[in-house]
């Protein structure tokens, strides 16, 4: 099983001490997130989470030496393993050869991020923490839904999928998973429980996708929720008072009426809005968050010439106000409140993508 990618240890002799510990004969890799887990008590301990049946297909994402996976093919009708490395793959082969699990494990070698998944009931993982982010929402897009993923994070993280609403890491990440999927904190993890050990804490995090699904047109929620958090912590009124943020919207609501496309379907856009803009262009999709020092000064509410609000501003608070948003924070809206809000934009022909 593959954890956290952590930054390069510097060998101090060379040769053997550039490697990290091995099992099985094999070398692990800090700096490519390798970071076997060899707590057996927490490997059980995960699987009895995972509640895993006997007629499941299991999706296991970096097994790693196989620690995990043969607990899970005992566990389960067929495992599918996914494994970067071809060294693990090949000890995966051997572990298993010839005995009764040979037949119900399939190993695919390759980046899960560029994998076509193949149909799976439960998913367990223990990522390089690179790809939390990316992996999580390959995943909650997966056809058909599966039932559960057990998948285990750099604790940070974890916490921001399983934020609420007011929670100092409560964002964006959070908003646009717990759209997708309920989530829930499972087990703290020590870093000790790792041969290697990382330098950072985990935790395992169950997820469930929603069924059936909350649908949403994604170009449009994404925009929304990029102003939305732009500067979580300041009012509605006043994210929604800054000048580029009427500009843009605006624009967008001109170029959809003249193409007579404010009709609710979202789907053929002529206008393509960056509002990536918006936010900090060098942020950590996955670690994001504001911070609450920021300088207000940086935002330039729109001037209003003569003292006079224009037409569209006025369209803009109106729906605030009458949402009863005008003096509320992101930080604290539920995900049905951020649904709702959307709602009553585009109720008022205002769009985000």
């Amino acid at each position: 099983m593959a954890g956290g990618k952590m930054k390069k240890e510097k060998p101090k002799g060379g040769g053997a001490a550039a490697r990290a510990p091995y099992q099985g004969g094999i070398s692990f890799h800090k700096s490519k997130g390798q970071h076997i887990l060899k707590n057996p008590l927490l490997v059980d301990s995960i699987v009895q989470k995972a509640g895993i049946k006997s007629t499941d297909v299991v999706l296991e994402i970096g097994p790693g030496t196989g620690n995990l996976t043969k607990k899970l093919l005992e566990a389960g009708k067929t495992v599918v393993a996914v494994e970067v490395d071809p060294r693990m793959v090949l000890e995966l082969q051997r572990r298993f050869q010839g005995t009764p699990f040979s037949s119900r494990l399939k190993v695919i070698q390759g980046d899960v991020l560029k994998t076509d998944l193949p149909y799976f009931d439960i998913c367990v993982a223990n990522i390089p923490y690179q790809i939390s982010s990316p992996l999580t929402f390959k995943l909650l897009n997966h056809q058909p839904a599966f039932r559960c993923a057990i998948i285990m994070f750099q604790r940070e993280f974890a916490m921001r999928l399983v934020a609420q609403p007011g929670d100092k890491l409560y964002c964006r990440l959070t908003v646009n998973t717990q759209l997708l999927a309920r989530v829930f904190h499972l087990i703290k993890v020590g870093r000790n429980n790792f041969r290697p050990p990382p330098k950072v804490d985990s935790s395992v995090v169950r997820i469930e996708p929603r069924k059936p699904r909350i649908e949403v047109e994604q170009k449009e929620w994404d925009g929304f929720l990029r102003i939305c958090f732009n500067r979580k912590n300041k009012t509605l009124g006043s994210i929604f008072r800054q000048k580029s943020v009427i500009s843009l919207l605006e624009k967008n609501y001109k170029t959809l009426q003249a193409l007579n496309l404010v009709q609710g379907s979202l789907e053929s856009k002529a206008a393509e809005i960056d509002f990536s803009r918006l936010g900090d262009s060098n942020e950590d999709e996955t670690m994001e968050m504001d911070e609450d020092g920021e300088d207000d000064e940086m935002d330039v509410e729109d001037s209003d010439a003569g003292g006079e609000t224009s037409e569209f501003k006025a369209k803009v608070l109106t729906v605030l106000k009458e949402g009863d948003f005008e003096e509320k924070r992101s930080s604290k809206l539920t995900l049905q409140e951020f649904l709702y809000l959307l709602s009553l934009f585009n109720k008022a022909g205002i769009h985000f993508s």
